[in-house]
């Protein structure tokens, strides 16, 4: 026996309780709901965060400052990233989702200057700190920042 060929004793599963089915069946009628109220209706109950009339934790508590909807998030890359590819590689935004140093790209790419590279490669990304560009040329690799962000 195995445990994917367990299962339970013959009998010993109940089926869901059937409501709203006649007055014999003992849960008719109001089919276990009660007497009016905001749960017996249909769609009843109450929405998230409702706290009974209380005001809801949500409104109490302060806000401040300013949330920009157009801000960009990008995916972060440090320089030190980079000495995993092979010297002379192009390490674009796919190459570095394959290698697994960004899992996902949001609104694009930046490379940091943290760390050292050792490698001369070409990077393709959407943004990079001047830090990072000055350790990639003084590493003898090429920076290619695309303005598609």
């Amino acid at each position: 026996m195995k445990l994917s060929e367990l299962r339970p004793a013959k009998g010993s599963k109940r089926g869901s309780k059937r409501v709203g089915r006649g007055e014999g069946s003992g849960s008719g009628r109001t089919a276990g709901r009660g007497e009016k109220g905001l749960r017996a209706r249909s769609g009843g109950g109450s929405p998230p965060g409702y706290e009974g009339g209380q005001m809801p934790l949500q409104r109490r508590i302060p806000k401040r400052g300013f949330r920009n909807v157009f801000r960009k998030e990008y995916s972060i890359v440090n320089v030190k990233d980079l000495n995993r590819f092979d010297a002379g590689s192009v390490v674009d935004v796919d190459a570095l989702r394959a290698a697994g140093v960004v899992k996902n790209v949001k609104d694009g790419v930046k490379l940091l200057g943290t760390g050292e590279v050792t490698r001369a490669v070409t990077v393709k990304v959407d943004k990079a700190s001047k830090e990072a560009a000055r350790k990639v040329a003084a590493a003898g690799g090429t920076m290619e920042v695309s303005s598609s962000c």
